[in-house]
């Protein structure tokens, strides 16, 4: 397979992840159980912990090794950037949380189902960039990035979007929309990503020389959404403990991942 084609694969894979699981919509009658969604929501932030650290913030170091012990400065502050920049968006995009009451953002007239969606896109955002960064980096062919870490992490995002889809698109079935538009609405959420990476990788030249401060970036704008959204939603209520276990689950698989393939 030449590279054209791993790239291209490698950028489709997290969205067919999200339309899978969006897909769940024609499958099942009833809406996801909390326990259910819970344990979704611990995995796919164990998934994009180990991805922050393994696929983004160990190879921005590993790129700058040439600067010793100051090797942890370009991660350091792409880190707080990708911090910095969720932060703003979440400011500014009106959304809602799932089991949310209240949206955040800038004050909208759109409407529940809209910014429920906008919810999910926001934190889809740096995963597309995070992709788009690795295989930028790959296709240089000037910095250690294997075809295989570079899979490694796409497939494991893919895998914590399937989750994601499902719990988009079955509670937006349950507040009264046709199953073809709530699978369209969850798959819709997912676009971003391979839009976000193509973008990215259309800068390669311009990327590359700066690779360790965005492989950092990615990885403070995923861990953004984690903290802020993702480990909230599973720390809530009753059934944490499941939240916890498939958080660690999530985490080993995506460092299992990480290894095998990279």
């Amino acid at each position: 397979m030449d590279n054209t084609m791993k790239v291209f694969w490698g950028v489709i894979i997290p969205f067919i992840g999200t339309s899978l699981g969006s897909a769940m919509v024609f499958f099942m009658k009833k809406n996801l159980s909390d326990k259910v969604q819970k344990a979704l929501t611990g995995f796919a932030s164990g998934v994009m912990v180990a991805a922050s650290i393994w696929s983004l913030i160990i190879p921005a170091m590993e790129q700058s090794e040439s600067m010793g012990k100051l090797s942890f400065i370009p991660a350091a502050i792409g880190f707080w950037i990708g911090i910095l920049f969720l932060l703003l968006l979440d400011s500014i995009i009106p959304h809602l949380h799932m089991y949310a009451d209240t949206a955040e953002g800038l004050k909208s007239s759109l409407s529940r189902t809209t910014m429920m969606v906008l919810a999910v896109t926001l934190h889809n955002i740096p995963e597309g960039m995070a992709v788009g960064v690795v295989y930028a980096g790959f296709l240089s062919g000037s910095v250690e990035i294997s075809a295989g870490g570079a899979l490694a992490l796409a497939l494991g995002i893919a895998i914590q979007n399937f989750p994601e889809g499902a719990i988009i698109s079955m509670p937006l079935r349950t507040e009264g929309m046709s199953k073809g538009k709530a699978f369209m609405a969850g798959a819709l959420s997912g676009a971003v990503e391979p839009l976000g990476a193509l973008v990215t990788i259309a800068a390669a030249s311009v990327i590359v020389p700066a690779l360790p401060y965005l492989l950092s970036f990615a990885a403070g704008a995923m861990m953004y959404v984690v903290v802020e959204e993702l480990i909230p939603e599973m720390s809530e209520g009753k059934h944490t403990n499941v939240g916890v276990v498939m958080f660690a689950l999530g985490f080993t698989l995506m460092m299992i991942l990480d290894v095998a393939l990279g």
